[in-house]
């Protein structure tokens, strides 16, 4: 029901799961009734957030299954697995929004039970003879995962007062993450038990998870009444040159994750000749490890600067994807899986130093701490939909290296051009000598 929440009392009103006050600064109402409002929410939010994400990835599991018999090459699989990317990366403006216009709780049982039309599509078309341009359509539905990311970071933010944003943020984006190892895992334990013969398997463990998710989100979650859709912070915002430099650090910290979780198996089976088995037992490791790693990467940035750590992340970043070079020429199996999850593990600190740069920045600019937040948040949502583009670019970069040579070492080495692109332009902007915004 709806409810005015005061610090001791809780009011009915007329409407149903809609809070009509809502002031997590003050740290009476916070004690009394804030915080277990606020990690009721963090909870259920974390559910739909890491099943949206198991389903945006769902075809970087889907191509594992699909052997000789569905007539496509390794570039056909690498555009299968880029079409979501696609997709999801441009959801996330809308959803970043949609919280404002129908509420938190509401667009996340809407969101949530959206997640079932990719997966039961999926279940219609998995078979050999279906067109890959059906494939394609089918697997650009799942894309509707990657736009919950940013609602539910947009709702989650909300709830929490700013000293606890970045624990709360950090858990959320860190479970939803996860669920891209989740689904890999799946996948191993069908491929293990039953073989490549029956991927249906995956999607009838994801649909009643879509359903639960869905259902929890309608029962014990909550809509906040006074969020607003700030339009006006997202014009300002693109109009400063920090939206577009942290917006290109994201690609290459985010944008790195989500393309090496969509990719790995495909390398693995296409470079080093894995079974589907055989690759789907590596692939969870880079993921998983990424999204733990995402944390410690804002505990790093909180203790030493976000920039100093982007710096130093990105140049290990180049040092991994130097290893998974010299690994492909010399085909080296271990070698390679070492380089590719040390890439999945510095991508995940990568995401977590560069979201603590931006609230970093717009304090350094702003005299006004409620116009730093306005531009943060802004900066954020633009920034993570700009960055998801970066797993377009790694799968696309995969799909023209193995056309072209059938390796992915040109795709690594247009990767290390650009990480090194990245470290220059952190240290030119904010740690050189003069930097007009320090950090």
């Amino acid at each position: 029901m709806s409810t005015t929440l005061e610090a001791g009392r809780t009011t009915p009103r007329p409407r149903r799961y809609w809070i009509d006050q809502w002031d997590p600064e003050d740290e009476g109402f916070w004690a009394a009734t804030g915080r277990r409002v606020a990690n009721r929410n963090l909870w259920f939010s974390i559910l739909s957030e890491h099943v949206g994400f198991s389903i945006w990835s769902l075809w970087s599991v889907m191509v594992l299954f699909m052997g000789p018999a569905y007539g496509f090459s390794a570039a056909d699989k690498f555009l299968l697995v880029s079409t979501p990317t696609l997709v999801g990366a441009v959801l996330r403006l809308p959803y970043t929004l949609a919280v404002a216009r129908f509420g938190g709780r509401n667009w996340t049982i809407f969101s949530a039970a959206l997640l079932l039309v990719p997966t039961v599509a999926a279940g219609f078309v998995l078979h050999p003879g279906t067109p890959l341009g059906t494939f394609l359509v089918v697997a650009a539905l799942t894309g509707v995962g990657g736009g919950n990311f940013a609602s539910s970071m947009t709702n989650i933010n909300s709830f929490f007062p700013e000293r606890l944003k970045g624990w709360a943020l950090g858990l959320n984006a860190g479970g939803g993450n996860l669920g891209v190892a989740a689904v890999q895992l799946v996948g191993l334990l069908v491929l293990g038990t039953v073989g490549a013969t029956q991927p249906l398997l995956v999607l009838w463990i994801y649909i009643p998870l879509i359903v639960i998710a869905a259902t929890c989100s309608a029962l014990f979650m909550d809509n906040i009444s006074s969020v607003r859709g700030d339009t006006g912070a997202m014009r300002e915002v693109v109009r400063d040159l920090h939206c577009w430099v942290m917006s290109l650090l994201y690609v290459g910290t985010f944008g790195s994750f989500i393309g090496y979780g969509f990719a790995f198996g495909l390398v693995l089976q296409n470079q080093f000749k894995q079974t589907p088995l055989q690759a789907a037992a590596l692939t969870f490791l880079g993921p998983l490890l990424g999204s733990i790693s995402r944390p410690v990467g804002g505990w790093l940035a909180d203790r030493w600067g976000g920039a100093r750590i982007t710096l130093v992340n990105f140049a290990l970043m180049a040092a991994g994807t130097v290893i998974t070079i010299l690994a492909s020429q010399a085909g080296s199996l271990p070698m390679f899986v070492i380089g590719f999850i040390a890439l999945f593990v510095f991508s995940g600190v990568g995401n977590g130093s560069t979201y603590k740069m931006i609230p970093a920045i717009f304090r350094a600019k702003c005299a006004e701490p409620v116009q730093a937040r306005r531009l943060s948040g802004a900066l954020i949502g633009i920034a993570g939909a700009i960055g998801a583009l970066g797993g377009l670019f790694i799968n696309l970069a995969f799909r023209a290296s193995f056309a072209a040579v059938n390796n992915g070492v040109p795709a690594f080495v247009s990767f290390l051009a650009f990480y090194a692109v990245c470290f220059a332009v952190t240290w030119l902007v904010y740690l050189r000598p003069g930097a007009r915004t320090a950090l």
